[in-house]
């Protein structure tokens, strides 16, 4: 669970250059009082009452050594270049002391934490994105990283300063008389101790608002992705109507709630500061009149007591923007300590010396493997198999038979509950799980495809391949056919997610992008299942001319994809239940016979 301390550690890097910019913003803050003092003295000047005692001091010490008469010429002289040093002179320095590092700490902080952003996203377990789409991610870390960007140089800008401010008139005011001062004191006390309470209630409806927000954009994104599926089946109407639910119900929280308690605290603290103001002019008038200040510090003191309830204001704003915030940031920061997964430990790390690539003849050998999603819930069930080098093994059966649960487990996306998984006799476990899987290649149902060129996507997972290795996996993979016909070629751009490729055109983009890194365990998972019969037959055609070349795993439900295969294996329910070539599991009668009779006549397979 997110805590405050959280928000402060995002910009825990810079916390020297953190020090420096709020203490130099403090010290401008405090610079400011010495104007209404001037003025004060000026007044005590003009009206022929004595000044302060420190200052009298300073201004004999400057006429000594200046040789100068104490007079009312100098004593004004000495004020008005006080006033020049704290007002013009440190004008065009504040900027650079103070909101310079306040941004640049907050830009860096914001680079920094959305690099971190970016490896969470690259490290999650596949189960994460099952339960959260890429809306929900997306708006969470977007949201999360803007607010901490604009929290900090209010917060550390203004907030803070502005409270040191009020100290420092404290400290003034009690200098000159200490009732005021304690007056002062009490009402800010009470008027900053019923904001804070306020906003603790109002912080738990920021909480709903954002989670209300998260399945709005959520649902939003689901929209986008899915909009044909939306217009085939005519729903605009009903998602409109959904989504118009979700709006409601997010307005009726920030109006109802949370803007109506914010305009009720407004009130209260305004109504409260103008009662207090009057209040310490009443007292701070009673106190000269009866001799116990002077006429410079009367106009000092409520100078001072106005600056300081003016101050109240902002104070109690930037409080409720940060309350308005942090919901989303500590979500943000919920995001980054959510565990990675056990797979991608060291993937992202940068090697000193690098690693020799491994290479693999292809064995692979599946040893009492039990495996399952949840822990008393088996997929699979002591499952026991040896795929031998540049041996062509087709995985098929009913759907949730474990087929593509299997494959998971060899690239390393989950880890067996029970078995191991070998590979040239070495436990996969005991590989660097990056170059074990660069070893080996996948061409899934739906192939993923990148908003760029034809070059680039093929080019994905072996950036320095050369044109012509490019163009013998392309032909390898049929791909050549369709480049031919593309407007540019290979440097034609496909869209998002491929949308100007159909789905035997992405297939062949798949399976050459993946010959292109040469993997030693070549994995087709469901390649054909969504095609028409001619891209089929592509495909079909490409895989048999990888035969015998590298190990290769085939899932499939169309039977007619696998009967070349040099050995079939039958899942059911999580176990093999029959292993042997298509003619021999045939000629046995068993669950694959029944499977080929249904998809001979045409019956669907379930």
């Amino acid at each position: 669970m997110a805590q405050i301390k959280d928000i402060i550690e995002y910009f825990r890097p810079y916390w020297k250059l953190s020090i420096f910019s709020i203490g130099a913003a403090c010290v401008y803050e405090l610079i400011d009082l010495v104007v209404p003092y001037a003025i004060g003295q000026i007044l005590n000047i003009l009206s022929n009452q004595a000044l302060d005692k420190p200052l009298t001091g300073f201004i004999s010490k400057f006429a000594s050594i200046t040789n100068s008469p104490v007079d009312k010429p100098l004593s004004l002289g000495i004020l008005l270049g006080i006033i020049f040093l704290v007002t013009v002179v440190r004008a065009p320095t504040q900027p650079w002391l103070t909101v310079w590092f306040h941004w640049d700490i907050a830009l860096k902080s914001r680079r920094d934490k959305t690099e971190s952003a970016i490896a969470k996203i690259l490290t999650l377990p596949l189960e994460y994105y099952d339960e959260n789409n890429p809306g929900r991610i997306a708006g969470r870390v977007a949201r999360g990283l803007a607010n901490h960007t604009w929290t900090y140089p209010e917060i550390a800008g203004q907030m803070i300063p502005k409270l040191v401010r009020v100290l420092g008139i404290f400290v003034c005011i009690l200098f000159i008389e200490w009732r005021i001062a304690v007056l002062y004191l009490i009402s800010f006390v009470v008027i900053l101790g019923l904001t804070l309470k306020k906003l603790r209630q109002l912080i738990w409806h920021e909480e709903r608002l954002d989670k209300y927000m998260e399945d709005t954009e959520s649902r939003t994104s689901e929209i986008i992705s899915n909009i044909k599926t939306v217009k085939a089946f005519a729903t605009e109407s009903q998602e409109l109507k959904r989504q118009a639910i979700r709006l409601k119900r997010e307005f009726i929280v920030i109006d109802n709630r949370i803007h109506r308690g914010y305009t009720k605290l407004s009130t209260i603290q305004r109504t409260m500061i103008q009662i207090c103001v009057f209040v310490v002019f009443g007292f701070t008038l009673a106190a000269t009149v009866n001799g116990r200040i002077s006429l410079g510090h009367f106009i000092m003191t409520y100078t001072l007591a106005s600056m300081a309830y003016a101050e109240l204001e902002p104070i109690s704003n930037l409080a409720e923007i940060f309350a308005r915030r942090i919901s989303s940031m500590l979500r943000f920061h919920e995001f980054l300590q959510t565990p990675s997964g056990v797979d991608s430990q060291g993937l992202l790390e940068v090697r000193e010396t690098a690693q020799k690539p491994y290479k693999f003849t292809g064995k692979v050998e599946f040893s009492g493997l039990s495996f399952g999603y949840e822990e008393n819930r088996h997929v699979l069930h002591d499952i026991n198999l040896l795929i031998k080098p540049y041996e062509t093994v087709a995985l098929v059966g009913r759907s949730g038979s474990g087929k593509s649960t299997l494959v998971k487990l060899l690239l390393r996306y989950f880890e067996p509950n029970q078995g191991k998984i070998l590979i040239d006799g070495e436990d996969i476990r005991n590989l660097d799980v990056g170059n074990y899987r660069r070893r080996l290649a996948i061409v899934h149902q739906e192939v993923d495809v990148f908003n760029g060129t034809v070059l680039d996507n093929l080019r994905y997972g072996r950036t320095d391949a050369t044109f012509a290795e490019v163009e013998e996996a392309s032909r390898i993979s049929r791909l050549d056919e369709v480049i031919r016909v593309l407007p540019n070629g290979y440097y034609t751009v496909v869209g998002e997610r491929g949308v100007r490729l159909s789905g035997g055109q992405r297939q062949r983009l798949g399976i050459a992008r993946a010959l292109l890194v040469e993997p030693d365990v070549l994995v087709f998972d469901e390649a054909t299942s969504s095609l028409d019969y001619e891209s089929e037959r592509a495909i079909q055609l490409a895989m048999r001319s990888l035969q015998g070349t590298r190990t290769t795993i085939i899932i499939a439900h169309r039977l007619s994809t696998v009967r070349e295969a040099d050995k079939i294996v039958v899942l059911d329910q999580g176990r093999i239940i029959e292993v042997g070539s298509h003619e021999e599991l045939l000629r046995h009668g068993g669950i694959y016979h029944r499977l080929h009779a249904l998809q001979e006549t045409g019956a669907l397979l379930s």
